[in-house]
């Protein structure tokens, strides 16, 4: 879960404020993100062990958890970036977490009434996943509007490092928890979080009205493609897409098989489960934290490219992880591959919103989320299929190799010469 602030990125007129109001919206911001987030970790962790444990799915079942959760990216995810400019921003932000916080918390409610079933928890991560496209998209564009152009690597790196941050310490409190209270009353937490978001959002100024609203439905599938051919079209932020894409077919196969391939092939504990897929968050943390003297190094098309190597080198350790201690080589995996995605993110976010007009940045956001987040739900599946035809670990080598792809795609890009992003 992510949150956002007061400024309408719809709007051109404030781009990269740097005043007093705009650095009391990043904070607002910042604090609502992280108390979220770290209920969304708890929920990472939970959500697939109430499956798993609870319920005895199969590693198809949790596909189709982690599948529903992104599906809404394929549904609506191109005309969210166009609803955003027409809504008013704070409302409907406000509104998608509540409808977040009601979908989350009927779990523990069903698991009381023992009427907990496979077919609720894939229809709250359809929910869950709807309402999160129409709040992101309108999220993703909030920074450029408060934070001078110069600052943005910066402050994306922060929120990312809070991100990593939530990203460790969530998965860990997770797996706690599942083994004290147990799975679906662990979630009350997620949703409780989402609550104080609303409330912080809540407490923010209104934006101003939506912006004009074109007539007919021409007008909206006009500024879809609009948005669609400027990211087609640049030489940069087009194979920075197909890399994300790529990159996000793993992470949706990862989501699917680390609970399965932990609990069912290495006799994980809960709390052991918490505790190594918060290794990815350490390893985000540390990425985030790099990117700034990484790019300000190397410039961002050498650090882009060499993260990509990175996370795919250490994506290949996944499979290797055995029992006991050897669980370590999971950790050092999750870690490094968690790593190198996070630097490859901020760079191209980065990229993206210093490099996009401000009136079609929400629309171009919207658009690289369809494409490149619409790839983790075929993951998710295309690894639940795998992993039931021949088993979690070879499922698991087999979305490693995909990893390859993510550097081959910009070494075969004009980003293989550039040293800053153009």
């Amino acid at each position: 879960m992510d949150a956002t602030a007061t400024a309408d990125p719809a709007r051109p007129g404030r781009r990269g404020g740097g005043g007093s109001g705009g650095a009391t919206a990043f904070w607002r911001y910042w604090t609502a993100s992280t108390v979220s987030r770290l209920g969304d970790q708890v929920t990472t962790v939970a959500l697939p062990l109430i499956a798993v444990v609870t319920l005895h799915a199969s590693a198809f079942e949790v596909g189709l958890i982690t599948g529903a959760a992104y599906l809404a990216w394929l549904v609506i995810g191109l005309p969210a970036g166009v609803l955003v400019q027409r809504l008013p921003l704070r409302g409907t932000q406000v509104a998608m977490d509540l409808v977040r916080a009601a979908a989350v918390a009927s779990i523990p409610l069903a698991a009381a009434l023992g009427v907990l079933g496979l077919t609720q928890l894939v229809v709250v991560a359809l929910l869950v996943g709807f309402a999160s496209v129409l709040f992101d998209v309108g999220n993703s564009t909030f920074l450029p509007t408060v934070v001078p152009k110069e600052q943005l690597t910066a402050r994306n790196s922060l929120v990312s490092g809070s991100i990593a941050a939530t990203d460790l310490a969530g998965p860990s409190l997770g797996g706690v928890l599942v083994q004290l209270v147990g799975g679906a009353a662990s979630m009350l937490l997620d949703s409780a979080s989402y609550v104080v978001s609303a409330a912080l959002l809540g407490s923010l100024p209104q934006a101003g009205q939506p912006a004009a609203r074109p007539s007919g439905g021409a007008g909206m599938r006009e500024q879809i493609r609009e948005g669609w051919r400027f990211v087609a079209r640049h030489p940069v932020i087009r194979p920075c897409v197909a890399d994300a894409t790529a990159v996000n077919f793993v992470c949706g196969g990862l989501m699917t098989l680390t609970p399965v391939f932990l609990v069912r092939t290495l006799d994980a504990p809960a709390a052991a489960v918490g505790a190594l897929m918060a290794t990815g968050g350490l390893g985000s943390l540390l990425g985030a934290a790099a990117t700034p003297r990484l790019v300000s190094r190397f410039g961002g098309g050498p650090s882009l490219r060499r993260a990509a190597v990175v996370s795919t080198v250490f994506a290949l350790l996944l499979p290797l992880a055995g029992s006991g201690w050897g669980t370590l080589l999971f950790a050092l995996g999750n870690a490094g591959f968690s790593a190198g995605v996070v630097v490859t993110s901020i760079v191209t976010r980065t990229h993206r919103q210093t490099h996009t007009p401000p009136e079609l940045l929400s629309r171009v956001m919207a658009t690289v989320r369809f494409v490149s987040w619409g790839a983790i739900p075929v993951g998710a599946l295309a690894a639940g299929a795998a992993a039931a035809a021949w088993g979690p670990r070879t499922a698991l080598l087999l979305v490693a190799i995909v990893s390859v792809a993510s550097p081959a795609i910009l070494l075969a890009s004009p980003v293989r010469r550039m040293r800053e992003l153009a």
